[in-house]
């Protein structure tokens, strides 16, 4: 069976490139704490909490909180089908831009 094309591949909610570079740090490292990613993209706490919101309620990432402690971290990471949709998402990126099929 042929494999989707590229574009049947792209992951709408990832089109946004805010929410794309979010999701390639995510890919890139693994779990986070927010603050890391707040600082690595360059967005207030409240643009990344609304995008990370936008990434969970599609199922694309989880997050939690350390349950104690005086500065209780948030940590984020993607479900193991954010880490499948983003790197199709990826890949059908590559062969848009390249024109060809990178498999």
């Amino acid at each position: 069976m042929p494999e989707p094309a590229a574009d049947a591949r792209l992951v709408p909610l990832l089109l946004d490139p805010t929410r794309l570079r979010i999701a390639a740090t995510l890919v890139a490292a693994g779990d986070v704490e927010f603050r890391f990613i707040r600082d690595r993209i360059g967005l207030s706490d409240s643009a990344l909490s609304k995008q990370l919101k936008s990434l969970a309620t599609a199922g694309l990432v989880e997050s939690w909180r350390e349950p104690t402690g005086p500065a209780r971290k948030s940590w984020v990471r993607l479900t193991n089908e954010g880490r499948a949709q983003v790197s199709a998402h990826i890949l059908a990126l590559r062969e848009i831009a390249s024109g060809g099929d990178q498999r």
